[in-house]
């Protein structure tokens, strides 16, 4: 069905069929240039064991943002951003770790030769910071460092209006920046104390459960499936052990956001995904890190806020990244 906020009227400039391809779910939309959405479709996406099955997914979805358009709009190109790395330019899936059947795979052509639309791809967290740039809490800003905390940590960088790939495409891994090289806490990635084990909704719920035999009057003993949600709702409460997670959690994210100050200098540090809800918790301690470790004059300049687009921003930014592919001024 069509999102509220989308307009009928109007010339047509011409539609984006968008599509955030996460382990979890398929989200997808169709966006125009203004940044409005039309259509928008959520499912889970299959446990599929060939490539060619996401994009026969993929096609049927476009098909169904096509039969709910507008007599006025038309599809003009496809983006799809995947979590991963990526070589944007030949638009292959390097390593899609959620989505292990696209390792290798050129998505970016197929979906070319089933649509016959200019078809691009993207790393997930690089469009996010591209769409919070464009419709979200980075609006007029050109120089902004997105982080998200999910369960895992994820980044996307962007200098002076241009998002910042790095040499082959893997730049703004920011949660496997090193914050605690003593701490011996594993990580996926094969080294050691990353901020992705200490910032991410994984890593809550992994403190909590060590720390639980120090605080044996903590309601969060009872649980068995303990979540990141539960332990929030615990420190809302007043909770010790929450309250201590979270305090730990923001130390260690403050860490990492000093870094990127004192390296970057950004004008605005944006911060998204699902374990920011717990913002009250973490805030004054991440913030009393990065006041202690960045230098002052970017300390005092940089904006630490929190996301606004949501689910939206990877598709958001994917459909700017189409319409706009060398990220001139927004």
């Amino acid at each position: 069905m069509k999102d509220a906020n989308a307009s009928s009227t109007g010339a047509n400039t011409g539609l984006v069929f968008a599509a955030d391809l996460g382990g979890t779910h398929l989200r997808v939309a169709t966006i125009d240039q203004a940044g409005r959405i039309h259509f928008r479709l959520k499912q889970h996406t299959p446990q599929a064991e060939k490539a060619d099955e996401i994009v026969r997914l993929l096609v049927l979805a476009a098909r169904e943002a096509e039969e709910q358009a507008a007599a006025n709009e038309t599809i003009r190109a496809v983006s799809v951003v995947v979590p991963g790395t990526v070589r944007v330019e030949e638009g292959v899936v390097v390593k899609a770790p959620n989505v292990p059947c696209l390792d290798g795979f050129r998505l970016a052509a197929a979906l070319q030769g089933e649509f016959k639309l200019p078809s691009i791809l993207e790393n997930d967290a690089n469009a996010a910071a591209v769409g919070e740039m464009w419709q979200g809490a980075g609006r007029g800003k050109r120089t902004i460092v997105c982080v998200t905390l999910g369960t895992g940590v994820g980044g996307g960088i962007i200098l002076d209006g241009k998002l910042w790939r790095g040499a082959d495409g893997s730049a703004a891994e920011i949660g496997h920046m090193g914050v605690d090289p003593f701490g011996g806490v594993a990580c996926t990635c094969g080294s050691r104390g990353c901020l992705e084990v200490y910032a991410s909704a994984t890593a809550i719920v992994r403190m909590t459960r060590e720390a639980r035999p120090r605080y044996p009057d903590s309601v969060l003993h009872t649980s068995e499936g303990l979540t990141s949600e539960e332990i929030y709702r615990a420190g809302l409460q007043g909770d010790e052990l929450a309250l201590e997670v979270f305090r730990r959690m923001g130390v260690y994210l403050g860490i990492g956001l000093a870094n990127l100050i004192n390296i970057l200098n950004p004008e605005m540090i944006v911060i998204g995904g699902g374990v920011v809800n717990g913002w009250e918790l973490f805030e004054k301690h991440m913030l009393q890190q990065v006041a202690e470790r960045a230098f002052p004059l970017p300390a005092a300049s940089v904006k630490i806020v929190k996301a606004e687009c949501g689910d939206d921003a990877g598709l958001l930014g994917a459909a700017r990244l189409a319409f706009a592919p060398e990220l001139g001024p927004v």
